[in-house]
């Protein structure tokens, strides 16, 4: 990589002061390699060498620094430094780093940006946190329908150095209504006498600026678009989200369900800079709920004591049959989580999956439920063949039922608006273990006949 080629030059750069060399080296380099170096060098440099590097530059080379490392590194700025820096951020990127900002940090930025800057900045963060008027960037590019195609490059020319993409553009009537997007390469290929309305469909794909931003990822993956106009409550374009901006919420949401998943509340940092109290916060309520959760589990255990001592056996296959089934139920807690996430999948669709995951639930039973016969005629000196009956039949009745539980709560739980991540693999298999050792003891206790 660049920065570990011309570390010691770049080093060497900046202990002999020489800022105009430097700032040529940097120049030329991507973002992404500027940042790898900006952490790696020691913290007096770094303000350093963000103060060499031009104006456009150093602001994108902020926006790819974590929030933590964002914050930290504000501090060693002049609030002149802070001024230029939050002027010349995207104002979706600007708008992410005051909302995460301590009130107190937060007021004292606000008071450093421009009266225009401002205005934006207010704007942005008065709507509803996690929607898509937060992620927005009001820099864009709209035509009038009644423009020539000559009118029309005139003003992309002028105004589309300050727009974040046009590779669509987008037409408004004199309210500033959205009224259709088109194709940039349309507008190249069409004639300059022609107008812009002769280019439309009226088929454009918006967002409302107070939708919640996971569906901005839904519809920019089901109509494979780089950017998605957002308008407000009459219909009024207001800003885009884009492709870079997406990706971090797919990132955000993805972290935010494998921490619920693995029954952790989100850590909305890095794990290396979150300290040890939160780490500890942000786990210890599930565990103690979970625990809460296993007394019932140990309380149905000790219910039927008196049956694993006449059958001390059964108590051996006890982790094996609710193991098997939890498992189970959490495989397909997972597909329809994701189906629920990535596909669509609603409650609507709840008879379906029932029906589908039956014959999958007893297929799976039927097989885990031989292997489980011929393990328990096995064991002892003899062939157990109450144990093996008990054994199996138990296997396909709770592959089954954590199959239908597995499948259809993260659907009630969506039906009911609540988000289907927290059907956790921690805590399906809570409920499958207490439940199962039911039906497992139930099953013993007729065949048995005790």
């Amino acid at each position: 990589m660049l920065k570990e080629l011309l570390k010691p030059e770049i080093q060497e750069l900046i202990n002999e002061h020489n800022w105009i060399d430097l700032k040529d080296v940097l120049a030329s380099w991507p973002a992404p390699e500027i940042v790898d170096l900006f952490l790696d060098v020691e913290k007096q440099y770094r303000v350093l060498i963000f103060r060499a590097l031009p104006r456009e530059l150093s602001a994108e080379v902020f926006s790819y620094l974590d929030f933590d490392q964002q914050e930290s590194f504000l501090y060693d700025l002049t609030d002149s430094e802070t001024r230029q820096l939050l002027a010349d951020l995207p104002p979706d990127d600007r708008t992410d780093l005051l909302e995460e900002l301590p009130a107190k940090v937060t007021r004292k930025l606000l008071n450093l940006l421009a009266p225009d800057d401002l205005k934006e900045a207010r704007k942005l963060l008065g709507y509803p946190e996690e929607s898509i008027g937060r992620q927005m960037t009001p820099e864009y590019l709209a035509v009038r329908s009644n423009w020539t195609i000559k009118e029309a490059l005139d003003h992309i020319r002028k105004f589309g150095r300050n727009t974040e993409t046009f590779n669509r553009l987008y037409v408004t009537d004199k309210a500033g209504k959205l009224l259709d997007d088109i194709l940039l390469r349309n507008l190249i290929l069409a004639e300059e006498d022609e107008v812009i309305s002769n280019l439309m469909d009226f088929n454009a794909i918006s967002l409302s600026a107070f939708d919640d931003q996971e569906r901005a990822v839904e519809i920019m993956e089901k109509y494979d678009m780089t950017a998605l106009p957002v308008v407000d409550s009459q219909g009024i374009l207001v800003g885009i989200v884009t492709f870079d901006d997406i990706m971090d919420i797919q990132k955000e949401e993805a972290t935010e369900d494998i921490h619920k998943i693995s029954a952790i509340n989100p850590v909305d940092q890095p794990y290396m800079s979150a300290t040890i109290w939160k780490l500890w916060a942000k786990r210890v309520p599930w565990l103690i709920a979970l625990l809460f959760a296993n007394f019932l589990t140990a309380g149905a255990i000790s219910h039927y004591s008196d049956v694993l001592l006449q059958v001390v056996v059964l108590a051996s296959f006890q982790p094996l049959l609710i193991g098997t089934a939890g498992n189970s139920g959490t495989q397909s807690a997972t597909l329809i989580i994701r189906s629920i996430a990535v596909d669509g999948l609603n409650f609507t669709n709840w008879f379906k999956v029932l029906r589908k995951e039956v014959v999958v639930g007893l297929l799976l039973g039927l097989a885990l439920g031989a292997i489980s016969f011929l393990r328990g005629m096995l064991e002892g000196s003899g062939l157990n063949y109450k144990l093996a009956a008990v054994v199996s039949i138990s296997m396909v009745i709770m592959v089954l039922w954590a199959n239908i539980v597995g499948s259809l709560l993260p659907l009630a739980l969506s039906k009911f608006k609540f988000d289907p991540a927290v059907i956790s693999s921690p805590f399906m298999a809570t409920f499958i273990d207490f439940t199962g050792i039911l039906i497992y003891f139930n099953i013993a206790i007729l065949i048995y006949q005790l």
